[in-house]
């Protein structure tokens, strides 16, 4: 088990950005044997492919045949930080800031007196033509911080109320400091005449880790919800190939923005993920009523993280409903449809855990708290394909750095293989 996770460690490292988390699952299916498709071109009927469209990327393993439907994990890249603004220096009493925003539900009061590194992407002109070329950013130095204050100086002293316009620009210099984008163009090897456009963001500096006294936690960055981006793709790549006409094809589809409700031309409320599974009918020689077909004979797993029922508040929590580390997958349930999760859909994953022999959590949220959502009902609305909401145990959701058992992580991994590929009925 610790190997796994001391894995999922080394994907998390490697993935401090949305498109980051797809170019490292790229890597790792290249080396699979899958081969990256352009949307403009024509696609294969048979093979293992993938597409990337900006921060999200989807993967399957195709048979060639028309009629099986699909069985897809959908998850997503992007996770709450601090992102630098597009006039990002700023002065405030003889120190030079760089300004940021939060991005998503960020608990900024975790992101205070971190190591902040920059990662992100350039958008840069192609030489002397009006092209454009995309160049990954990834600095890995303590060049940005974001200082608490001093509990001397605090009106409360229990508590600091953070102003998210005021309170979360990063600490950059003294005196004439260089300009920001200056910098990041510097370190990415481009003039800054060039830089026609940014997306970058902050990422604590300080490595995932499993830990614990025997080795049964895992504390990291962006568990939420880079777990799932791992999990699934292990799921995919453990998927035995099926030539079997009438099995499912399996399907990885990762989206960027679900932290900011997913509504973009590559998030989950797009058509990226149903206009590849009729592409892929398409490539078959399936036509418009095939495609039909094949969405009616197709589940999905939303895969997103859970929460563990916290030991110094379970007052929070449903009675009834404790939801522990290292104890295995999260079925997630809500009334009110904050999770996609039907009879049926949950029938399927209970059977997926049976097949993997995991253990299969439940989770209710509150009735009196207000509850987050995922992917799992807007992909099933614009999909109308029926859709389990499931994840990994864990604490801290959306602090700078998370924790989560380090047992889980394969065992996540196998239940999504299960889904991807269930038994012959």
């Amino acid at each position: 088990m610790t190997s796994t996770a001391a894995d999922l460690c080394d994907f998390i490292d490697a993935s401090p950005s949305p498109f980051h988390v797809c170019a490292t699952v790229a890597q790792r299916l290249r080396a699979a044997g899958y081969r990256q498709l352009a949307e403009t071109d024509p696609w294969p009927a048979a093979g293992r492919f993938y597409i990337v469209r900006s921060g999200s990327l989807v993967a399957w393993n195709a048979t060639g045949a028309a009629g099986g439907g699909f069985r897809i994990v959908g998850g997503h890249t992007d996770s709450p930080n601090l992102r630098v603004k597009q006039h990002p220096d700023r002065e405030a009493a003889g120190w030079q800031l760089v300004a940021l925003a939060p991005y998503g539900g960020a608990w900024l009061n975790s992101w205070l007196d971190r190591d902040l590194g920059l990662s992100g992407r350039l958008s840069v002109r192609a030489g002397s033509g009006a092209g454009v070329e995309e160049h990954l950013v990834r600095i890995d130095e303590a060049i940005l911080r974001v200082p608490q204050l001093a509990i001397h100086l605090a009106e409360d002293r229990k508590a600091v109320s953070l102003d998210p316009q005021r309170h979360v620009n990063a600490v950059w210099g003294t005196g004439a400091a260089a300009p920001l984008l200056e910098f990041v163009a510097e370190r990415a090897g481009v003039a800054p005449a060039d830089v026609l456009g940014f997306e970058l963001m902050t990422h604590d500096l300080a490595p995932s880790a499993v830990t614990g006294a025997d080795g049964q936690f895992l504390s990291a960055p962006r568990l939420d919800n880079q777990v799932s981006c791992y999990a699934g793709l292990a799921a995919l790549l453990a998927a035995a190939h099926n030539p079997d006409p009438a099995a499912p094809t399996p399907v990885l589809a990762l989206f960027d923005h679900e932290e900011v409700g997913s509504v973009s031309d590559h998030g989950a409320d797009s058509d990226l993920l149903v206009s590849t599974l009729e592409r892929i009918t398409a490539a078959a020689g399936g036509d418009r009523a095939a495609f039909l077909r094949a969405l009616a004979a197709s589940m999905l797993a939303s895969a997103d993280m859970a929460h563990a029922t916290h030991p110094n508040y379970p007052e929070r929590h449903e009675p009834g409903h404790h939801i522990a580390l290292n104890a295995g997958p999260v079925l997630k349930n809500h009334p009110n449809l904050r999770y996609a999760t039907d009879g049926r859909t949950a029938a399927a994953f209970a059977l997926a855990c049976e097949q993997a022999g995991v253990a299969l959590q439940r989770y209710e949220h509150r009735a009196d708290l207000p509850c987050g959502s995922t992917i799992g009902p807007m992909s099933a609305a614009r999909s109308g394909i029926p859709t389990v909401d499931v994840g990994a145990a864990q604490l801290a959701m959306h602090s700078a750095r998370e924790f989560m058992g380090s047992a889980d992580v394969a065992d996540y991994a196998a239940a999504l293989a299960a889904f991807l590929a269930p038994a012959p009925r």
